[in-house]
Order: C-alpha cells, then sequence, then structure tokens
C-alpha cells in the first residue's frame, strides 16, 4: 500500500477474513521516497473469496480504514473490502482488446437473394426505423455482407466482434430463437458463420455469439412439443401455470415464454456438457470465442427459485471442456457485483457503473425525449457525483471482474451515445473515457461515424455505408483513442487512481508495471487543473499521446489545460 507522508502513517495492518473470523497482519515499511512510502504485507489466501483491506494507524483519529471504495475515519463494514478471487481466471487475450458490437441485420448485406418469411417486412436500406413494430422490419444485412466488410473493423482497430443473435426467429433483432440447431438461413446459415469466424480470426479478430438462456420464442421446436404434449420432456422446459397457454415469460412478453432452468434435460441440451449449445459453437466448425449471454441477470429466477449462480457455473465448466479460453459475459443493467464472484459470468455489461454515469454527466439539456431504463429520466449530474458513482460501483466487485466487463456507452438496447450527448464534441469526451476506462472498451457498429437514435429501436438504424454521410473528424478521433488503447499496458491492464473530479472535468491515473497514463476528460470549459509535480512526474516528463494543450510544471505544481469538451492522456515517466 503506497501512503503519502502527509497521512502520518506510523504502523500499517491488513485486516483480513479467514474461514469467517478476522484475522490481521502487520505490515512492514518496505520503500520511500520523499513523497511517500510503500508498505508491505503477505495475504494468506485460504477461501476462494478472500476480502481484505487496510488499518492504518497515527494521525489525529487514532486509525483509519482503506477499502475498495476509500479511506474513512470510521468502522466500516465488509461490504466494500478489496476482494482476491482464486477461480479460473477470465480469458488473458481480454485485456488487449476492443469490441465492435454487430446487430447483423442492420450492418451490411451482401446482396444474396433470401427467401422471406410471412412475418418480414422487407424495406431498403435507407428507409428510417418504424415507430410500430420495427422488430418485424427486415433490412436485408446479413454474415457474409459483414465478412466482407471486416476491412472497416480492422480498419477502426477493434478486435472483438460481438454479434446479436444469430439463430432462426420471428424477428430482426432475433431473441425469441425458433430454434438452437442452426443458423437462420435469412443470415446466410452455418456456412456463413462458420466462413465470418474463419476470416474474422484470420485479421486477428475474436468473435462472441449471443444466447438467450432465460426463455425462447414461442415459434421454438422446444415450446411448440411442450404445448402439444403435458406429458412431453419438453413440457419440463417451460414454467407452465396452466397447460398449454397459460406460462410465465421474459417481463409478461408472451411471445418470449421462460425456461425453467431447474430441469436436467434442458440443460444438458442448452449449456451442460459437450453436447450442448453452449459447446457445440464454441466448437468447429463454428469455432466462437465465448458467449454474452441476454438478460443473464433473470435467467433461472422466478419467486422462491433462483438457479441462476448455478447456471453461469455451468456454463463455465462447459466452456473450460471445449474452449478454455472462451470469455462468457453477462447482460446485466444494474447492480451485478453479488454475481460476479468469480466461478461464473467472467464480467458483466457495464451499465449502472460507467454508462449510466457518463450519460448523466454528459447529455445535453434536452434529456427528456430519452428513455434510459429509469422512470424519473436522466437529469444532469457533476463530475464529483459521477466519480463517486463510479469508485461506488467499483468497489463492490473483484478487480479482475471489472477489468472483465464490456464497459460500454451504448448498444441495441439503448439510444445512441451521439444522441445522448448532444454534439460529437461531447460523444467524443465520453468515448475517450471509455477507452481509458478498464476493462473491455465496446462501440456499438455506427458509433465511429456518428450515427443517431433517440431510443433503442431508433438507435438500430442501419450502417451509413456511404461515407459523405459519416462524421469522418469522430471516426479519425476514435482511430487514434483506439490505437492508443492496444499499445498501452497502463491502459489494458493499469490500476486506476483518482486525482481530481471537478464539475466539468475528471482526471484519472492509469498504472501498470511498465507505463503511467494521465487522463484528462473534460465536458466544458473549466479553470486549469493543479495537482502535485513530485508524486505525479518522479522527477521526469510527460508525453502527449492524445488529445492538445501543455501541461505546466512551475513551482512544484503540474497544471493541467482548461478548455472543453476534451480528451487528453499523457504518458508519465515510470
Amino acid at each position: 500500500m503506497r501512503v503519502p507522508h502527509s497521512a502520518g502513517a506510523d504502523r500499517v495492518w491488513l485486516r483480513t477474513v479467514l474461514d469467517g473470523e478476522p484475522r490481521y497482519v502487520e505490515a512492514r515499511a518496505d520503500r520511500a521516497d520523499e513523497h511517500e512510502r510503500w508498505w508491505r504485507v503477505s495475504l494468506r489466501v485460504q477461501n476462494p473469496d478472500s476480502r481484505y483491506r487496510f488499518a492504518v494507524a497515527g494521525g489525529p483519529n487514532g486509525y483509519r480504514w482503506l477499502n475498495a471504495a476509500g479511506l474513512f475515519d470510521h468502522d466500516v463494514p465488509d461490504v466494500d473490502d478489496f476482494r482476491l478471487v482464486t477461480y479460473v481466471p477470465p480469458p488473458a487475450w481480454l485485456a488487449g482488446s476492443v469490441a465492435y458490437q454487430v446487430f447483423p441485420d442492420r450492418f451490411a448485406s451482401s446482396g444474396a437473394e433470401r427467401h422471406w418469411p410471412s412475418w418480414a417486412r422487407v424495406v431498403g436500406w435507407d428507409e428510417p426505423v418504424a415507430v410500430r413494430h420495427p422488430s418485424r422490419q427486415v433490412y436485408g444485412g446479413d454474415l457474409a455482407g459483414l465478412e466482407a466488410r471486416l476491412d472497416h473493423v480492422e480498419r477502426l482497430g477493434a478486435n472483438l466482434l460481438y454479434l446479436t443473435p444469430f439463430f432462426p426467429s420471428q424477428s430482426s433483432h432475433r431473441y425469441d430463437a425458433a430454434t438452437f440447431d442452426h443458423v437462420d438461413p435469412l443470415l446466410g446459415g452455418d456456412d456463413a458463420l462458420s466462413s465470418l469466424v474463419a476470416a474474422a480470426h484470420r485479421r486477428g479478430i475474436r468473435v462472441l455469439g449471443d444466447l438467450t438462456v432465460n426463455h425462447s420464442g414461442v415459434t421454438h421446436q422446444w415450446f411448440q412439443a411442450a404445448q402439444a404434449d403435458p406429458c412431453s420432456p419438453e413440457a419440463g422446459y417451460y414454467l407452465f401455470r396452466a397447460h398449454p397457454d397459460d406460462y410465465e415469460a421474459w417481463l409478461g412478453v408472451r411471445s418470449l415464454p421462460k425456461f425453467d432452468l431447474r430441469h436436467p434435460e434442458l440443460r444438458r441440451r442448452l449449456v451442460d456438457g459437450p453436447d450442448s449449445v453452449v459447446a457445440r459453437f464454441l466448437s468447429p466448425p463454428f469455432s466462437l470465442d465465448g458467449w454474452r449471454v441476454d438478460v443473464a441477470n433473470m435467467a433461472g429466477r422466478l419467486g422462491d427459485v433462483d438457479v441462476n449462480a448455478d447456471v453461469a457455473r455451468t456454463m463455465r465448466t462447459t466452456m473450460a471442456l471445449v474452449r478454455p479460453d472462451a470469455y462468457l459475459v453477462a447482460e446485466h443493467f444494474h447492480d451485478a457485483h453479488a454475481e460476479l464472484a468469480g466461478d461464473g459470468w467472467h464480467g458483466t455489461m457495464y451499465y449502472a457503473g460507467f454508462a449510466d454515469p457518463v450519460w448523466r454527466w454528459l447529455a445535453d439539456g434536452d434529456t427528456d425525449r430519452l428513455r434510459v431504463g429509469k422512470p424519473m429520466g436522466l437529469r444532469p449530474m457533476g463530475g464529483r457525483h459521477v466519480a463517486r458513482t463510479f469508485q461506488a460501483f467499483a468497489a463492490a466487485m473483484p478487480w479482475r471482474s471489472l477489468a472483465a466487463s464490456l464497459a460500454l456507452l451504448d448498444s441495441h438496447d439503448t439510444p445512441r451515445f451521439r444522441t445522448i450527448a448532444g454534439s460529437a464534441e461531447r460523444a467524443l469526451a465520453g468515448f475517450g473515457l471509455l477507452l481509458a476506462w478498464p476493462g473491455v472498451p465496446m462501440l456499438f457498429a455506427g458509433d465511429e461515424v456518428g450515427v443517431e437514435g433517440v431510443s433503442s429501436d431508433d438507435g438500430r438504424r442501419p450502417f451509413p455505408w456511404d461515407e459523405r454521410r459519416w462524421d469522418h473528424g469522430l471516426f479519425g478521433a476514435l482511430q487514434r483513442l483506439v490505437a492508443v488503447r492496444r499499445a498501452s499496458p497502463a491502459l489494458q491492464r493499469g490500476g486506476l487512481r483518482w486525482l481530481h473530479a471537478g464539475d466539468d472535468v475528471l482526471v484519472l491515473l492509469r498504472e501498470s508495471l511498465d507505463e503511467r497514463v494521465l487522463v484528462q476528460v473534460s465536458r466544458a470549459d473549466h479553470d486549469p487543473v493543479q495537482l502535485p509535480a513530485g508524486p505525479l512526474l518522479h522527477g521526469g516528463s510527460a508525453h502527449l499521446l492524445y488529445g492538445d494543450g501543455d501541461m505546466s510544471v512551475v513551482a512544484g505544481s503540474c497544471t493541467l489545460p482548461p478548455g472543453g469538451p476534451a480528451v487528453r492522456l499523457w504518458r508519465l515517466a515510470p
């Protein structure tokens, strides 16, 4: 633990809990310079999820506690203690990844002839998204079209492709699967997925699939068999209150009947073992690199039934059999820390701890038209409150779960961030923070060229391949930021320290053993930010990696420039 001399630390103890009982181990002073001292102590790991914090003796209050939420001069509960977990870690390749989400129907079309089903309303590529029944609207994007456009993904610098569902269904979003046996022929079928993944792999791009383990569609062959015969095995796969038409469904939507994940045969077919859906698409010829799981927070939960954690662990076990380095990420819109112990989901889609506070910090004044999942609407707040929100959510989960989560600012389930921010300049400030944040940064296809949308459906506009419609300034800036991210050990793997939080500017430090990167993100013009130069620069200099403006050092004070919206990144002396 690093302690500034001004804190007056005389002694330091590590407090941990072994087998339910608190233990204390005294730290020793390890090394020091003119600004700070390092204290070192060994932690005995006896439980797979070990919590710990530090007691710092000295100063006017006798002692203080340091945990993942900060420094406190009063006793605190264990909930925000640092967490060291010993389960098999997330795949190492995640640290160097920048993700790119594609909604297949809306990204690119190969122009192949298709036999369109009766439910589909086929429209032209430039037709607006419908207000009524948008999921019936089909633009004709397919996997071969995506494969032909991999140059664009590579040009942006992304190296992890996340596909929303590719199974047959009766909607363009395909979350109402009719089968898990094969890829939708409207997208090109099994061969198209195999070809896409192989082509992506040749370019060093990994590919995630999207699986719904909470429910199927009403046209799924399992549900059809369940309704036809109450004595069929499939009838036990679902939660019937009265057969055949009274059943549990996702949020009451009758087209999405909910699975009963206690049923062993359903588990075997869907998530458990080498013959399951999970295993089949991770194996050749498909060879996906992992799964994103839709509404993962709801899977296996109903009333007093909760097998959610068991389902996640089962999926991890299955994945380890066929693809030990596969990635498992959960959709989760609120606080997910209780489900990130380390033996189930590797991480989550980080809406609550990242996207939501950034939305509130960078939203323009006209937010009443935006719907982001809360009845009280989207109300802006200052950077100080944003920083507290970031720290509160990050403190509650193991660090490696945060590092394995998809950090994002929008997706197919939200309005477009460009619309939330209200200007390209504010949007770029948000994307800069995203690409400097711990975790796996994710862009939704079209973000990089300025696609807008006031709702989740409106945000699913087809990709504008006519480059005259692009925001080329935003695209070029994101290319540079992605390149900085992928070249920086500190941004990929480093820790995080908050240095300053003002209403209009946030300053943080990402540090690894190899590199230190100072991050300044401003939403508007502000006064220069002054920081102590000694502990920050270590007697060295700062090299500007991105942005403009000079960092000046005068009389022991380091001054960061005003002006915004802006993103500035400096590499500091190690």
